[in-house]
């Protein structure tokens, strides 16, 4: 627990609070049992954060600040030892508060699932950020916490039982059941448009690698393409391309290279969704992939784009809360040993992953990095590598699963 500093008023601040998903964690905050934990709510909007606040039923200090204000970023994190913020697309408004935490000693955490957000940030905020002991933590939400504690959990039972360092791990989305919001959505245009203004940028964002503390030190392995039209695995069943794998597998990587290649140095690490072995498996994976691929190409042309926009939700918009009330997710990472052990760790919630579930990850992350002992040292961290064990145990503790088993 960082220790509170002259002028700190909050130990976690909610920016983005009235947002849709900054409403949610706002309202996951609000009923927890708290103590004596300073929380506030920032946002742009003085009278719509008093309206939540009303809503809420909360009496918690309102910060009025704005992404594209400088000196209102840097008050906020003077003002808290943890900032949370829901803001996006991340990579057109995320950078300057990353700045302001790091330049403060202010832990953050966020929800992006933009790689180029998060390589510019860690560009630009690694060496402030380890000098000033803030903990800057991205990828708090379904993006990425599942895959990367569930690898930290399958990596260290692996070594408890002495079976060696993993070779090949494989995510298989055994169920995933959900919507998705405008928020999500912008941020892939932004992505997609960054890509076509610069196309050069493609083949960067690509690398399985991209956000390795030291690139060229990392072995040429784990370079497969997560795009494929399906495939059969050994068992017999099916795979389709995840849509989250590219960036969920730079995460995990980032983690092990932070850990001192604690997975394994040779590790090939990837991630898939798993239709099942039945005759209509193969059509399945296949119009899965097919499906993604088609929004991807659509959302790049100039003459299906427009169409695309009134079609798919605008930010600050999602599901509703039945579908987010009855969504759920299970994941499955499947891993080989060097001396030929395989185990499975097991990730698991009910709620809408992207949602529900995820406000609660990332309320949970906020807290951790509030309240929890962990280990010291500040940077431009993952979720495994700044909280590991003590998130996973407030997750466990709000009905997560996350176990893991050897299976041969």
């Amino acid at each position: 627990m960082i220790s509170a500093d002259g002028g700190r008023d909050c130990d976690l601040v909610l920016f983005g609070a009235t947002g849709f998903v900054g409403r949610l964690v706002a309202r996951r905050l609000a009923e927890l049992e708290l103590g004596e934990l300073r929380v506030g709510l920032a946002g742009r909007t003085p009278a719509k954060l008093q309206a939540l606040s009303d809503e809420l039923g909360v009496d918690w200090p309102l910060i009025v600040a704005d992404s594209s204000d400088a000196g209102s970023l840097a008050e906020l994190a003077r003002r808290s030892r943890v900032v949370v913020t829901t803001v996006g697309p991340y990579a057109r408004d995320g950078l300057p508060l990353v700045r302001a935490c790091a330049e403060a000693g202010t832990h953050y955490a966020d929800l992006t699932g933009e790689p180029r957000f998060v390589r510019d940030s860690i560009d630009a905020n690694q060496d402030t950020a380890t000098r000033t002991g803030a903990k800057i933590v991205h990828a708090c939400g379904f993006d990425s916490v599942p895959s990367d504690l569930g690898m930290l959990a399958l990596a260290d039972r692996v070594s408890s039982d002495g079976a060696g360092e993993l070779t090949t791990a494989t995510l298989l989305v055994i169920s995933f059941k959900g919507g998705l919001s405008g928020g999500t959505i912008d941020s892939m245009r932004v992505g997609i448009d960054d890509v076509r203004d610069d196309p050069s940028l493609a083949r960067k964002l690509s690398d399985p690698y991209l956000l390795s503390p030291d690139r060229e030190d990392e072995p040429d392995l784990g370079r497969q393409s997560n795009t494929f039209l399906a495939q059969r695995l050994d068992d017999g069943s099916w795979v389709a391309p995840f849509i989250m794998a590219s960036f969920n597998a730079q995460i995990v990587r980032r983690s092990n290279a932070l850990l001192g290649h604690r997975y394994g140095r040779e590790l090939r690490y990837r991630e898939v969704v798993r239709t099942g072995s039945s005759l209509l498996a193969p059509v399945v994976a296949g119009g899965i992939a097919l499906g993604a691929g088609a929004l991807a190409l659509g959302m790049q042309n100039r003459f299906s784009r427009p169409l695309l926009d009134r079609l798919l939700p605008d930010p600050g918009q999602g599901p509703s809360e039945k579908v987010q009330r009855n969504g759920r997710f299970r994941l499955d990472i499947r891993g080989i040993t060097t001396t030929g052990a395989t185990y499975t760790a097991t990730v698991a919630a009910d709620g809408d992953p992207g949602y529900a579930a995820t406000s609660v990850m990332l309320s949970q992350a906020g807290l951790c990095l509030a309240s929890d002992d962990l280990p010291a040292g500040g940077g431009v961290l993952t979720p495994a590598v700044a909280m590991g064990d003590a998130l996973t145990a407030r997750l466990r503790a709000k009905g997560f699963t996350l176990d893991v088993r050897r299976t041969s």
